[in-house]
C-alpha cells in the first residue's frame, strides 16, 4: 500500500456569549464525525502559511471568522486508509477567538456546524486526536484568561 503525507490546519475557535464560553465544533458530511474545522495546507495556495490555512479553513468549513490568540498550535497526528492510501495527516490547530459570522454559512464539507460548551465538545468529538488537541487548548485559553 502507498503511503503519502499531508499537512493539515485548523482553529479550536471560543466565542464568549454572555459570560459563557462556547466552541465551535463541525460534523464531516462524508464521514460524519464531528471534528473542529481544518484542511489540507497548500491545496490551493502554494506555500500557504499554516496560520493562514486554519484561518481559511475555519471561515470555509465552520462559517466563522475568527483570530488567532495564541501562536503556538498544537500538534496531532494520525492515519487513515482512503483510495489504497495510507495517509499519514498532521494536523495543526490554532488557538482562535471568534470574530463574526455564523456556523450555519459552513460550506459542503460539513453537514453541520455549532457552537457548543466546553461538556458537550467533550461528549460530541468523534475522535480521540481532537479531545486530546481540545484539552491542551483549554489548558492554554485557562492560563490566559486566569
Amino acid at each position: 500500500m502507498k503511503i503519502k503525507k499531508e499537512t493539515s490546519s485548523g482553529g479550536i475557535v471560543f466565542k464568549n456569549v454572555k459570560g459563557k464560553i462556547v466552541w465551535l465544533i463541525t460534523q464531516h458530511s462524508q464521514h460524519k464525525g464531528w471534528v473542529f474545522p481544518k484542511g489540507l495546507v497548500g491545496d490551493t495556495h502554494k506555500g500557504e502559511a499554516t496560520e493562514t490555512a486554519a484561518l481559511r479553513e475555519v471561515e470555509e468549513e465552520g462559517g466563522v471568522v475568527a483570530r488567532i490568540v495564541h501562536k503556538t498550535p498544537v500538534e496531532t497526528s494520525y492515519r487513515y486508509v482512503w483510495n489504497d492510501l495510507e495517509i499519514h495527516k498532521t494536523v495543526f490547530y490554532y488557538l482562535m477567538e471568534y470574530v463574526s459570522g455564523d456556523p450555519k454559512d459552513h460550506d459542503w464539507e460539513m453537514c453541520d456546524a455549532k457552537f457548543a460548551d466546553e461538556k458537550e465538545v467533550l461528549e460530541t468529538l468523534t475522535y480521540p486526536s481532537d479531545r486530546e488537541a481540545f484539552g491542551h487548548m483549554l489548558m492554554v485559553f485557562r492560563k490566559k484568561t486566569a
